[in-house]
């Protein structure tokens, strides 16, 4: 009973970060199809009439989390992008910034690179995400001048990029023992190499 009483005196940004964080799980254990409102509510701790008040359907909920989790990505990269310095120093660290979201909310990559709902509404959602990191991405190469990338290879080359890099975040959640570290030097080198930069340390 103490512990009900502990639920209703949760302030609602709160119940609502339990049930997101709930939801987050069940999608990326379960798949969409799977995952019911009373498994969310369960898990949560809250009752079902009141999940409702917060998610109108299950579809309105996971497109919160894929739009959250979105948000909190370019947040976070948005703030790395404006460290000055050549591309060959700031990758690392737009990288890291990128594998580190992933890491502290460990049920993210499933949820916005794996779309398991077939839902229309829901794959435009991926498609915005997508077109978001395609900007984000071709941001970072505009601001080389040294690349001279014509402006026709821009938008395939970021979304290389990112089809590259989301693989990569889909497979670390299935191996979590892979240091953070080891994904971050992989990427860099590969996309160094790929772009025709010296090196960091060659500089």
């Amino acid at each position: 009973m103490a512990e009900s009483g502990t639920r209703r005196r949760l302030k609602k940004p709160q119940r609502r970060r339990l049930i997101e964080e709930a939801a987050s799980a069940l999608f990326a254990e379960r798949g969409y199809a799977e995952t019911r409102m009373d498994d969310i509510a369960a898990a949560a701790g809250v009752a079902k009439q009141l999940l409702y008040q917060h998610f109108h359907s299950k579809k309105a909920l996971h497109i919160a989390l894929l739009e959250r989790h979105r948000d909190g990505i370019l947040d976070r990269l948005s703030e790395t992008m404006r460290t000055s310095g050549r591309l060959t120093d700031r990758f690392p660290l737009v990288l890291d910034a990128w594998f580190a979201y992933l890491e502290d909310n460990p049920y993210a990559a499933k949820l916005l690179f794996a779309d398991t709902t077939g839902d229309p509404e829901v794959q435009a959602v991926y498609r915005d995400n997508h077109a978001a990191a395609r900007t984000l991405t071709i941001t970072l190469l505009k601001a080389e001048p040294e690349l001279g990338i014509p402006d026709d290879r821009l938008e395939p080359l970021a979304e290389f990029i990112r089809s590259a890099t989301t693989g990569l975040a889909l497979w670390w959640a299935d191996h979590p023992e892979v240091p953070r570290s080891t994904l971050v030097e992989v990427t860099v080198d590969m996309l160094v190499r790929g772009l025709g930069l010296a090196p960091a340390n060659d500089q």
